[in-house]
């Protein structure tokens, strides 16, 4: 991958964020109060049964690591792999249990409820493009529908434009960091003399995925921070 494509990943990722501040406050707002979702508690969106990893904007990873910094470890979804066989990503994510479960979970009950992460306050509220089953890129602004939790109960006109003013402003922080991560990209590999090569980044994961470590790093406050991970840790 040359430093053009990475040009037009900036500018597609920025062009997002624009539609994503075009889109109508009003139409968001009644959205979340047709679906009216109410949490019952049952602790299944903490789980792999229902979300991946749970991605940290630059704020969470601060708070996570002022807990404990082994609550964290790089997002799972590496996006670039340099020639010497060093992985980028854009984030930290919130580590799991064997289970899949949160590890802040305990008893079906977060046990940082008061300090918990911006994503986990709006869940299941979003706002980005998404492809569905059939390939269709559309608007999707609520997570896992009538899968989990309640709905229908009454959200005031108030409360919902409070939600939907929070979910604008986590799209925003996450497609922000994500411009200035392609950004720390450019630079690092244009000073560095480095390149995306594909074929080793298959060879890499296929070693990582049978118990090698792995030198990943992680953008950070604009920064790259070494982690040396492998499936055992």
């Amino acid at each position: 991958m040359d430093i053009t494509s990475i040009d037009q990943q900036i500018e597609d990722t920025k062009r997002e964020l624009e539609e994503m501040l075009a889109y109508p406050d009003e139409k968001l707002i009644d959205i979340i109060r047709e679906v009216g979702f109410e949490c019952d508690l049952c602790g299944r969106c903490c789980t792999s049964e229902f979300n991946d990893h749970v991605f940290l904007l630059d704020k969470d990873t601060e708070v996570m690591k002022s807990i404990d910094p082994n609550l964290i470890e790089p997002a799972p979804y590496y996006e670039f792999c340099d020639q010497n066989g060093r992985f980028y990503v854009s984030g930290y994510a919130l580590r799991t249990k064997e289970d899949g479960s949160c590890i802040m979970l305990e008893d079906k009950r977060c046990t940082i409820y008061d300090r918990r992460l911006t994503i986990c306050r709006l869940y299941p509220y979003m706002l980005h493009r998404e492809t569905d089953d059939e390939g269709n890129l559309d608007w999707r602004q609520i997570s896992g529908l009538n899968e989990h939790g309640c709905y229908h109960a009454e959200i005031s006109e108030d409360e919902a434009k409070v939600i939907a003013e929070d979910t604008k402003a986590y799209e925003e922080a996450y497609l922000d960091q994500q411009i200035r991560f392609l950004q720390k990209i450019k630079d690092h590999f244009k000073k560095n003399k480095l390149r995306h090569v594909k074929s080793i980044y298959d060879r890499k994961m296929r070693a990582f995925n049978k118990g090698e470590e792995v030198e990943v790093y992680v953008f950070y406050k604009n920064e790259f921070e070494l982690n040396r991970i492998s499936k055992n840790n």
